[in-house]
């Protein structure tokens, strides 16, 4: 007989990657790419090494997963901050000063989102977090534009 996927072993299976992607979140904010191995991932999670390559066929999947993961944490940290704002200034301050602080607070996560040389894959990646990022906060700038008045903040 072949086997079917019912609903309670997706759910399983689901859980099982979840677990294994905030596993590797966690070695990247404590160790970086460096130290996120299959093996140290898989005993963070609670799983299998061959578990963490069922969902995961190589180590870059892993990595890239783990990186878009991640990012869109933080660029939905950022959204809902600016969310919470009611003007233009306040939105643009809120994405910056929730971005910052949460860099300062996980440094070693920071850097590993934004600079630590890693896969070709997640720098792919790394790119889009980037340009998300950036239309996020250009478009706060430019919904505020019009308001603004620059003559008298910026010397001639």
């Amino acid at each position: 007989m072949a086997y079917r996927s019912t609903e309670r072993v997706k759910a399983r299976l689901t859980a099982s990657r979840e677990r294994i992607v905030a596993a590797a979140i966690g070695i990247l904010a404590d160790d970086g790419y460096a130290g996120c191995s299959v093996a140290a991932v898989a005993a963070r999670a609670g799983v299998a090494t061959g578990s963490v390559y069922r969902h995961f066929p190589a180590k870059a999947d892993l990595v890239a997963e783990v990186f878009r993961s991640a990012s869109q944490r933080e660029i939905d940290a950022v959204t809902r901050a600016a969310a919470a704002e009611s003007t233009a200034a306040a939105r643009v301050r809120a994405v910056i000063e929730t971005f910052a602080g949460r860099a300062l607070r996980s440094p070693r996560l920071a850097y590993a989102l934004l600079a630590e040389p890693v896969d070709p894959a997640v720098e792919a990646q790394r790119l889009v977090f980037r340009r998300a990022h950036a239309a996020l906060l250009a478009g706060y700038i430019a919904d505020g534009w019009p308001t603004v008045s620059c003559r008298r903040r910026i010397p001639s």
